[in-house]
Formats: structure tokens, C-alpha cells, sequence
């Protein structure tokens, strides 16, 4: 939707800059929405586990992660795949200041959006292409993402067995 807006512009039939803000706004909002609500269940979900796919020491390791690099996800949140509502859940959940995540939220939204904006205006009609691309980068990511995790969670298990078989 947000491509196809860079699209009408260049065909004259809408606005460059309104895609652009119009976008960001909707992006910000819902990236503020879920920091709000990571905030209102946080102190429940910390102390009740109450979220069903991690662990309540894992909710604590999170906080710790979020106190130090939750700042930086914020400005990276919007490139990164499949992570954009998990990481303004958790930065809710570990209150990051309001102010500075809203700012960092709608810069990171603002660059993401006029990349797409403008992948529609200067593609025009065919606009659809920066869907194949928009999917390859979708997919890099992910597998990306995908490693990173993999890698942390074998570093996990190793510490683990380390510590269970010293005593």
C-alpha cells in the first residue's frame, strides 16, 4: 500500500510527502500502541509468565537486553523482519522513556516508509517490482535473524551443561 502511494504520486494522482507522513504516522502510532500496551502487562507478563512462548527468567534476560540495546532496536526496529510488535511490546515492558522511544519510533519509521515511497514513485507503474524485492530482503533477514538466534540459543544450552556439570 505504501509503495503503490509512491506510485499514484508519480502518476500525479496523489502526494509524495503525504505517502511518506501519512505512512509514518500510521507506523509510529502502531509502534506506540504496543509499547503502551508492553507496558500496562509488563509487571504481569514478569511476574506471572504469562506470555506462552517465553519463559519467565527468559522475560527477566530480555529486560536486562532491552535496558542496554533497546534504544538502538528502536531506530532498527522498522528494517527488521517479523520483529516490529515483539520489539515495542518489550519496550514497553522494560519502560524505556516514552519520549525518546516515540522519537526513535518515528524516525525509523519515516526512513523505512521513504524507502518504499519511493521505490513505488521512481518504479511508477510497475511498482509491483519492489514487492519481489521487498520478499528477498524479507527472506535475508529472517534467515539472518533466523542465525543470530540460533547462535544465542547454542550459546545458551553450552553455558548451560557448563555450569550443570561444574556444580
Amino acid at each position: 500500500m505504501i509503495v503503490f502511494g509512491g506510485a499514484l504520486a508519480a502518476m500525479g494522482k496523489g502526494s509524495f510527502l503525504a505517502a511518506v507522513l501519512c505512512a509514518t504516522a500510521g507506523s509510529g502510532l502502531g509502534f506506540i500502541t504496543m509499547y503502551l500496551i508492553g507496558r500496562w502487562l509488563g509487571q504481569k507478563v514478569e511476574t506471572r509468565g504469562k506470555l506462552f512462548f517465553v519463559s519467565v527468567e527468559s522475560v527477566a534476560k530480555i529486560g536486562e537486553w532491552f535496558s542496554r540495546y533497546g534504544y538502538w532496536l528502536i531506530v532498527g526496529n522498522r528494517f527488521l523482519t517479523g520483529t516490529r510488535a515483539f520489539v515495542a511490546f518489550f519496550a514497553g515492558m522494560s519502560r524505556l522513556d516514552l519520549f525518546w522511544t516515540t522519537v526513535l519510533s518515528f524516525i525509523s519509521s519515516f526512513a523505512w516508509n521513504l524507502i518504499l515511497v519511493y521505490g513505488g514513485y521512481s518504479l511508477g507503474q510497475h511498482w509491483e517490482t519492489v514487492g519481489v524485492y521487498l520478499a528477498t530482503y524479507s527472506k535475508i533477514v529472517t534467515g539472518v535473524i533466523v542465525f543470530v538466534a540460533l547462535v544465542f540459543l547454542i550459546r545458551h544450552i553450552v553455558r548451560k551443561r557448563r555450569r550443570s556439570s561444574h556444580g
